[in-house]
């Protein structure tokens, strides 16, 4: 089949996206929403209470068992299991000042100790699991503990964590967990937790909760710093899954059956957990992820669960389209009831648009409405997102209830927000706290932006830099490393995984990159034994060559264009705090600690491991 643009949409349903904007002196916009955000209730454990009483037995939560079969958790029992934990954390006389620390993958348990602390009135900081299954020193985790002094810690899989529980001070912290007898440490059965009876103390607690009071302490990914508690209040959560059920939820279908990966330690995934309860639907937990052997999961688990809305990465959505290319009863039943998927991470190549689009077409006789969202940790989840007729990559624009200001910025505009989903600021940072807010109220993100369309904002915006990774040449001309590390990724794939833009304070821009093993292993047919034999292949080098000369063609200017490249030997330092949880490349802490790699890039006599342009 050939192009398919001209075949409509399956119909979704969204609200106006027009836009009310004010022009302040200097260029300053202020943009709007025209509609307001509706109203909605600042307590999610009363939502869960409806919901429990108006359908009690409707599965809220689905997971695989020991056997593959899904095991189901009704709304009914997520309420009494998760009002049995706030009483045990009552009893057991938690308080406020401290937390309840999850570390636990995506599970019925992780939902229901969320719950049962949210309850209670306990803040609740969910980690990755890397955290603990990494190894070293463990010193992002032993970062977390002395950041949010958790007086309970939720690990789940005692057999999973236990080297990590044996191992690391968890201060006078309870240790809950599945079998404590395997631990050779004194800790709680989550079976005696669900045990206790609740009463009327824990609706008592409910009734009183302060909508500005900490919900949950989400860390910071970490990807320009070590990870920060960022405060979250009930009222930020729940106007922000307001939004999100207003622009997305009648089309995202979030009251019917929905399947998700994302994990619940990241807003998104958390979003998605709580915005399927305050729909009243029903979510299965998908064990999979884009991944070479695991996505396999997630295709057996939407052969099982047609869905409304799906959400994943570039990289997943590129392995969806292989697995609907090859198998009609996948196709069948992915587009039965599909009418809105949602991508993130990255933007998505227009050839697998097209690609996902002509099955949609082939297969339903109609195309997939893709949106994306853009927000952060700090403002909840996404607060923005593409719902109007749009085929351009971007950011989107403001959901209902926020506010935001483009403040002019070299040719872009710095974002800054403002509205009820936006964090009150870090825990214990008061310096910190100090400087993200500007004169008016307004967050400062740290991203760029442009208009789509120049001089119409309802066009949406596009994403143009993370401000943190930008810095001066010698010249005072300012770089964009963002943006610019992604284009040389992608330009010299599979070649590279990730790279390192440098030049502060230099003449020009040089990069180093770490190899893809698996890219060069498919050009050589073997992989050269460390950086300098790779940078020495005849082949490797003309392919990267071709690749950056192609890049400074079109990017000659003295910000964009790459004078130098060089290979580094090993991975990504974890107990150096250079790869963060989302596995992205902390720069400024890599580049510190690779100074004498960087001094070798800009020698006045290069090495030959140096490619220069």
């Amino acid at each position: 089949m050939g192009d398919s643009s001209d075949i409509p949409f399956r119909d979704v349903a969204f609200p106006s996206a027009a836009m009310v904007v004010t022009e302040r002196s200097g260029g300053t916009l202020i943009v709007e929403p025209e509609t307001e955000l509706d109203a909605f209730d600042t307590n999610l454990l009363l939502e869960l209470d409806r919901r429990a009483s108006e359908q009690p037995d409707k599965p809220y939560l689905l997971e695989r068992g020991a056997e593959q079969e899904w095991i189901s958790h009704s709304y009914a029992e997520t309420r009494r299991d998760a009002h049995a934990v706030a009483q045990w954390l009552i009893d057991a006389g938690v308080t406020p000042d401290r937390s309840l620390l999850i570390l636990s993958g995506n599970s019925i348990m992780h939902a229901v100790f969320k719950f049962g602390a949210m309850a209670a009135g306990i803040p609740v900081c969910p980690v990755s699991i890397n955290y603990a299954l990494m190894g070293g020193d463990y010193g992002r985790l032993r970062h977390v503990l002395g950041l949010v002094r958790p007086a309970v810690v939720f690990a789940e899989q005692t057999e999973l964590f236990k080297k990590a529980l044996e191992s690391v001070d968890f201060g006078d912290a309870i240790i809950v967990t599945a079998d404590p007898t395997q631990l050779d440490r004194p800790a709680t059965a989550i079976a005696d937790v669900l045990a206790v009876q609740a009463g009327p103390d824990v609706d008592a607690r409910i009734q009183q909760l302060d909508p500005d009071s900490a919900a949950f302490y989400m860390l910071t990914s970490g990807s320009t710093s070590l990870p920060k508690a960022v405060i979250q209040t009930h009222r930020m959560v729940t106007a922000n899954l307001a939004q999100g059920r207003q622009v997305l939820g009648e089309t995202a279908g979030w009251k019917d059956a929905m399947l998700d990966w994302l994990p619940w330690n990241h807003v998104s995934g958390a979003f998605t957990q709580m915005g399927v309860m305050t729909s009243g639907g029903t979510l299965y937990i998908d064990a999979g992820r884009p991944l070479p052997g695991l996505f396999d999961t997630t295709i057996r688990n939407l052969k099982d669960v047609p869905v409304s809305f799906f959400t994943n990465v570039p990289a997943g959505y590129a392995m969806l389209a292989d697995a609907l290319e090859a198998d009609a009863q996948l196709r069948e039943t992915f587009f039965l009831k599909l009418r809105l998927v949602l991508y993130g991470g990255a933007g998505l190549p227009q050839a697998l648009y097209d690609r996902f689009q002509r099955l949609a077409v082939e297969t339903i006789g109609k195309r997939i409405f893709f949106t994306t969202g853009y927000g952060a940790t700090e403002t909840a989840s996404g607060c923005m997102a593409i719902y109007f007729d749009t085929e351009e990559v971007g950011i989107g624009l403001p959901m209902p209830g926020l506010s935001i200001k483009l403040v002019p910025f070299d040719n872009r505009y710095e974002i800054r927000m403002k509205g009820q989903m936006v964090t009150p600021g870090y825990l214990n940072e008061p310096e910190k706290n100090a400087e993200i807010f500007d004169e008016d109220g307004y967050f400062r993100i740290g991203d760029a932006a442009t208009f789509i369309e120049p001089g119409d904002i309802q066009r949406g915006l596009r994403f143009a830099g993370r401000l943190a990774e930008e810095f001066k040449l010698a010249s005072g001309t300012w770089v964009s490393a963002s943006n610019l590390r992604a284009a040389v990724v992608q330009g010299c794939s599979p070649l590279v995984s990730d790279a390192l833009v440098c030049g502060l304070n230099r003449d020009y821009v040089a990069v180093l990159a770490w190899p893809n093993a698996a890219g060069i292993e498919q050009l050589l047919g073997r992989l050269p034994p460390d950086a300098a034999a790779l940078a020495a292949d005849p082949l490797v080098r003309a392919t990267v060559e071709k690749a950056l000369r192609a890049h400074n063609a079109d990017n000659p200017g003295n910000s964009t264009r790459i004078r130098r490249f060089a290979f580094l030997d090993g991975a990504p330092s974890i107990d150096g705090h250079e790869l963060s949880d989302k596995g992205t490349v902390n720069q400024s802490v890599a580049l510190e600690r690779r100074r004498d790699d960087v001094e070798r890039l800009y020698a006045a006599e290069p090495d030959d491991s140096i490619i220069v342009l």
